[in-house]
């Protein structure tokens, strides 16, 4: 398999059981084949001519450069995100980290440099990588941030971890623990002394250590012919991923007892343990097909983002239990349907992380936008990206012009990555050649208010619910500039439905029939199915604006 296809079919994806895997120290003054003993030594070619004049749009063929190297369209902003355009052109911004002050790091992987921009003077430093072969592109997934100040991200290409020095623009690359053929490393965090990767294709978790990175452990693979996507360390001591199989569905949440099995390795002086002595698995739901980007609450609650389809899950680890949401539905102008074969269209969540205050942070790719979930008042944001590339989506291409109006714009930027900066969340727009942030912090058009948020239903029952949109701006009150939204109600499970009672559907005009001009009443009617499994059920009541989308999860509990 060529290294492109196989970075790019990552992505694609992310559109009784033996351990058979075993967990490794390595013993000190040995390396893995192949690894440098020197962590700073790079396996690449040593000083590549680089050509500051080089177009690196010729990396792709020419009728695809326009869907790989951006519309030319520029810049946008909305009142909630910033998009800024990178200098050299067709670079496709893929990982990306921010750094103690505030600063975006991120990988180019077209061009093979690392590049910063800074927030203050709004301009932009790319570094060129002389190490990196002319022409060369790749797929660059996880990027972190270390203590002293290097960039640390994964190559599928070479196969590699690459460190960048931003002191004195070296770079080194490093190679990948190879368990398989064709390894692809993907995302990578950056813990205390270690450097935690997963191999997407051999289906492991490695950690690395930051100072000798030459020698490693592996974390057990619990299912045969799979893959492992993202992972996160919870509070514990524990590292939680995924292994599963597609598109089949079935596999495994697994939890690895990481310091528990280093403190008992370290004291028993033993180089092999049992893996199965230090891993947890809980079967993944049905449904879940897809489960590339995981999170970890402040509670210790799990999270996973479903990207074949809008869905995210939560699980409870005290009760074994998984808990699905959903998200809005995404804007047409994201999709087009120009050919009328999208019937479903989905969001498609992709990464997870949390910020400061324990929301739960998720791209969802085919939504063209950055979400925040907030686990503790059930509240769901989305932010829409302005930018759109049409080549990407079922959209009129022939139509599509430099003149066309924003709101007019069919398609995605194709939002890989993000890192989140006390209340900004910083992202690349891998096919438009930008980046973007998102504030956080600026006040939202309205808020949605629930009658109730949690209600005990019986199979077959049927019961009504109201929920408001009120205005948090002052041009409610004005009734020539109506807030302008769209209300909707999304059910996260086929055995609760909801719907609008029709005659108090979307035909309502903001204001009409409240007593508060900036409330909007809507009443639904909730219906449980005859044959529903006990459990709970969440179902979203929002309204979507042009740029933003605010909802609310409702809980029906089913005995």
């Amino acid at each position: 398999m060529k290294k492109r296809t196989k970075g790019l079919l990552a992505f694609a994806f992310l559109g009784g059981i033996m351990l058979t895997s075993t967990i490794v120290i390595a013993i000190p003054g040995i390396a893995p084949d192949g690894m440098s003993s020197d962590p700073m030594m790079s396996n690449m070619p040593r000083d590549t001519p680089h050509d500051v004049n080089y177009d690196y749009s010729q990396n792709h063929a020419e009728a695809d450069r326009a869907m790989f190297c951006g519309t030319g369209q520029p810049p946008e902003s909305t009142d909630y995100i910033r998009e800024f355009e990178i200098p050299t052109a067709c670079t496709n911004p893929l990982a990306i980290a921010v750094d103690y002050d505030g600063n975006p790091w991120f990988a180019e992987s077209n061009t093979g440099m690392v590049a910063t921009f800074d927030p203050n003077t709004e301009t932009f430093t790319e570094y060129p990588n002389r190490n990196w072969p002319t022409g060369t592109t790749s797929m660059m997934w996880g990027m972190d941030y270390a203590p002293d100040g290097s960039i640390w991200y994964t190559d599928d290409w070479s196969d590699s971890l690459w460190i960048f020095n931003p002191l004195v623009g070296q770079y080194a690359s490093i190679p990948y623990p190879k368990a398989v053929e064709d390894p692809l490393p993907q995302r990578l965090l950056i813990d205390g002394s270690q450097i935690i990767v997963n191999d997407f294709y051999a289906n492991m978790i490695t950690f690395l250590d930051i100072s000798q990175p030459e020698f490693y452990l592996v974390a057990p693979s619990p299912l045969d012919n799979s893959v492992t996507a993202s992972f996160a360390p919870d509070g514990n001591g524990n590292i939680w991923y995924t292994s599963w199989q597609y598109p089949d569905g079935n596999g495994y949440l697994v939890k690895f007892e990481h310091d528990r099995y280093i403190d008992i390795a370290t004291t028993s002086g033993q180089q092999f343990l049992p893996p199965i002595d230090f891993v947890d698995l809980y079967e993944l739901p049905a449904e879940l097909e897809t489960p590339n980007g995981i999170a970890v609450s402040p509670t210790g609650n799990v999270w996973l983002a479903d990207t074949s389809s809008s869905s995210l899950f939560e699980f409870l680890p005290s009760f074994e239990y998984f808990t699905k949401y959903v998200t809005a539905d995404p804007l047409p102008s994201t999709y087009g349907n120009y050919t009328g074969v999208i019937k479903q269209p989905i969001s498609r969540p992709y990464w997870l992380a949390t910020d400061d205050a324990g929301r739960i942070v998720f791209n969802a790719q085919t939504s063209n936008n950055i979400s925040v979930l907030d686990p503790t008042s059930q509240k769901l944001v989305e932010y829409h990206v302005p930018s759109k590339n049409p080549y990407w989506s079922d959209c009129n291409v022939s139509a599509f012009n430099d003149t066309v109006l924003p709101a007019e714009r069919c398609g995605v930027a194709q939002v890989f990555d993000f890192d989140v900066y006390q209340d900004q969340i910083w992202f690349t727009e891998w096919a438009e050649n930008k980046i973007g942030v998102v504030d956080t912090a600026y006040p939202l058009p309205f808020d949605i208010e629930l009658s109730s948020e949690f209600l005990p239903l019986a199979r077959s029952a049927i019961e009504h619910v109201q929920f408001n949109v009120i205005a948090n701006n002052d041009t409610a009150l004005d009734a020539n500039t109506p807030v302008q939204f769209e209300p909707y109600v999304i059910s996260a499970s086929e055995h609760v439905t909801a719907t609008f009672i029709p005659e108090f559907d979307n035909s309502i005009l903001n204001g009409q029939g409240a007593s508060d001009p900036r409330v909007t009443n809507y009443n639904v009617i909730i219906s449980v199915s005859d044959d529903a499994p006990g459990g709970l059920y969440k179902i979203l009541f929002g309204a979507q604006a042009p740029d933003v989308a605010v909802g609310k999860f409702f809980t029906v509990t089913v005995q």
